[in-house]
């Protein structure tokens, strides 16, 4: 019996070391990154801050829009600052030469979008990516069954700051959203190698944003 039990150690000491192996080359190749991976690049490389490890659905025993850490991906949180988009003054929209002129802004725990309209917010997390990674946003379901589209372009090789995000409300009736609650999702996708050129090594006109971040020219 003692043999059986020793063999049976050496048996899952080795499945344990290949389960283990297997992982680390996991996190080495490309592809989509699982949420050990986002995990250790939020902790040791500060790619996301503040962190949430694991899916946050209540609080104080209040159901919420979820947030945190996911099995492939991270769902961000709206911070409370908005800037909503008014014609009130007949502005031109032109992203070569904009005017704050065509927003108003306001601070709070929920934010109303007009009909057919949108707001610029942000994320409450800082991100630094790597320099090997590419991260795409999505909007989450909750919100977008509510015919609001969360826009975010690719966050780069290299990029950091708060995400800037614009909700466009597509339908006739005025909309709600929450802030401190989840908003859109992150997925990061792996290159097989790092880039040469990063988003800051070529003096990225975005990089290192504070708070909702106009057009820049």
């Amino acid at each position: 019996m003692s043999d059986t039990l020793g063999k049976d150690v050496v048996t899952d000491s080795k499945q344990s070391e290949a389960m283990r192996l297997l992982k680390d080359c996991a996190d080495h190749l490309p592809g989509i990154m699982p949420d050990h991976w986002i995990r250790e690049q939020a902790q040791n490389q500060d790619m996301i801050e503040p962190f949430i490890d694991g899916q946050v659905r209540y609080v104080d025993e209040e159901k919420i829009i979820s947030y945190g850490l996911s099995s492939y991906g991270y769902d961000a949180r709206l911070a409370d600052e908005f800037m909503i988009f008014t014609n009130v003054d007949n502005a031109l929209v032109d992203p070569k030469n904009f005017s704050e002129k065509s927003f108003v802004e306001r601070k709070g725990d929920v934010c109303v979008i007009p009909p057919n309209s949108f707001v610029l917010c942000r994320t409450v997390e800082y991100f630094k990516i790597p320099k090997d990674a590419l991260v795409i946003c999505l909007g989450k379901s909750t919100y977008a069954r509510c015919g609001l589209i969360v826009n975010v372009t690719p966050l780069e090789p290299g990029w950091e700051g708060h995400v800037t995000l614009e909700i466009s409300n597509t339908t006739p009736l005025p909309a709600k959203v929450y802030a401190n609650e989840g908003v859109c999702q992150f997925l990061f996708f792996k290159g097989s190698s790092a880039c040469d050129v990063t988003y800051g090594d070529r003096g990225g006109k975005y990089m290192g944003q504070k708070g909702v971040t106009l057009p820049r020219t």
